[in-house]
């Protein structure tokens, strides 16, 4: 029997113990521990570090929301659950899990007000140009690649990032304000409870937990329920290199610490099965500011491999996982401007061979690249990767140079999307798709609605909206 498993039959004594335990207090674990209180069941949240808010704390505060919120309306968009659907269906990977991602759109509205009830505040003002969190307070952004090919021709375009009132960085005060509502409610909060094994009976049932507190074991009972909300597995490199092995060259992983993968191998240690384990979300910010995105991105052959108007998501998954992080984004001396990241200047030439030669590419691709690109783009336009007529200018005034873009020279952020398979409940699955009794999951712990692709504000939503239900049906038994 596996460490990270302990028969029930050898746990004969239990420090403490409720209805429900949340293993974890971030976004899924607040959520989860909100959502059990308020269906009247006892609940305890460990967390292993010495106070809550993890990765989602770390994270930019953007929550993908939609089908047409207060704040959406009141910014002067519209949109539907149908639409936000057919886009999150288009852009979320292969084989999303289409129940979750309908009961997800049709849930958002109320998720947002959910989280306004929990003292999140938002400004009512829409802000273009970024496709993370606005440098000001500004409450909506468009966060991902709703208004670029292909995606425009499959959903109407709507702007679907709410983010915290708060200039710059807003995951900490989402997280101060949900720890907050944790501490102000019934729920009682076990900091520095690192849980190593789970308890299970040899039917299966799952009913309790051990966790190791400053060097000492202390057993937790859970009468109804254990929601497992522990975070992904980006900080254990084992895993990576068995799963995803390519997110180990990102110089960026977005995680705290906790994103050890320790809660996933303890679902799968209780019978869990696991799902997307190779997805990985690859950030490559490479056109920030947008005004960049009159550049083109060439890999290692001198072409263009996708439209550079992308939510920056697309554009590292499709460097890293696709042209193995050879990528270098080509400007010339009129649309020359520093990128918002930092970034080194690979190649500068006065001519196209000259940069070509610079770069190290194949004789003539670039320039081949470079010239079909810019007889289109005479005409406002790109036949090859159909970007945005706004964003298509011609290449042509020297002296051109190249941002370095490659994996080891420039910023790939990654953090890893699979991980335990759960239902629309949140209960954790087996491997024949049948409910591990007492178990449930949430959060990046779980493989939720983004299973290969991203837009900023999938997970705290999936997060939230997931760990809501984990709490509910645990609480409910």
């Amino acid at each position: 029997m596996s460490q990270l498993i302990r028969p029930a039959a050898q746990q004969a004594h239990w420090d403490e113990e409720a209805d429900v335990l949340v293993v974890g207090l971030g976004v899924a674990g607040a959520a989860a521990a909100l959502e059990s209180v308020a269906v009247g069941a006892e609940t305890l949240v460990l967390e292993r570090a010495s106070g809550g808010g993890g990765t989602s704390a770390m994270s930019g505060g953007v929550i993908y929301l939609g089908g047409g919120t207060p704040l959406q309306r009141a910014c002067g968009f519209e949109d539907s659950v149908e639409e936000m659907f057919k886009y999150l269906m288009a852009s979320c990977g292969p084989s999303p899990d289409e129940l979750k991602l309908r009961l997800y759109c049709e849930g958002s509205i109320e998720l947002y007000e959910w989280l306004l009830a929990q003292g999140v505040p938002f400004n009512a003002v829409h802000h273009f140009g970024v496709s993370g969190e606005p440098p000001n307070d500004d409450g909506l952004v468009y966060s991902g690649s709703e208004r670029h090919h292909p995606f425009c021709d499959i959903a109407v375009p709507a702007p679907r990032g709410h983010v915290p009132a708060i200039p710059n960085q807003a995951g900490p005060l989402l997280m101060q304000k949900l720890v907050a509502a944790v501490e102000a409610s019934p729920a009682g909060v076990r900091p520095d409870h690192r849980c190593t094994t789970l308890v299970q009976e040899p039917d299966g049932n799952v009913i309790g937990v051990v966790a190791e507190v400053f060097g000492e074991e202390r057993a937790l009972r859970a009468r109804r329920g254990v929601i497992l909300t522990t975070g992904g597995f980006i900080h254990n490199d084992a895993m990576l290199e068995a799963h995803a092995p390519l997110a180990r060259a990102c110089s960026v992983r977005i995680g705290a610490g906790g994103d050890d993968g320790s809660g996933i191998q303890l679902g799968m240690a209780a019978g869990a099965d696991v799902l997307h384990m190779d997805a990985v979300s690859i950030s490559l910010p490479a056109t920030q500011p947008w005004s960049l995105k009159r550049a083109i991105l060439v890999n290692g052959q001198g072409q263009r491999f996708i439209n550079e108007d992308s939510y920056y998501g697309r554009l590292g998954e499709a460097a890293l996982l696709h042209h193995g992080g050879r990528a270098w984004l080509i400007v010339d001396h009129e649309i020359f401007e520093k990128p918002t990241y930092p970034r080194e200047i690979a190649a500068v030439g006065e001519t196209v061979a000259e940069l070509e030669a610079e770069l190290d590419l194949p004789a003539g691709s670039l320039e081949a690249t470079l010239g079909l690109y810019n007889r289109h783009a005479e005409k406002g336009e790109d036949p090859v990767f159909h970007k945005l007529s706004e964003h298509v200018k011609p290449l042509l005034t020297p002296p051109l140079g190249a941002f370095d873009c490659t994996t080891e020279n420039s910023i790939y952020a990654a953090f890893t999307l699979g991980g335990l398979r759960t239902d629309v409940d949140s209960r954790v699955l087996d491997p024949a798709g049948d409910p591990i009794p007492g178990l449930f999951g949430a959060g990046r712990a779980t493989s939720g609605l983004s299973v290969g692709s991203y837009s900023s504000g999938l997970s705290l939503g999936d997060g939230a909206f997931f760990g809501r239900r984990a709490g509910r049906n645990a609480g409910l038994g």
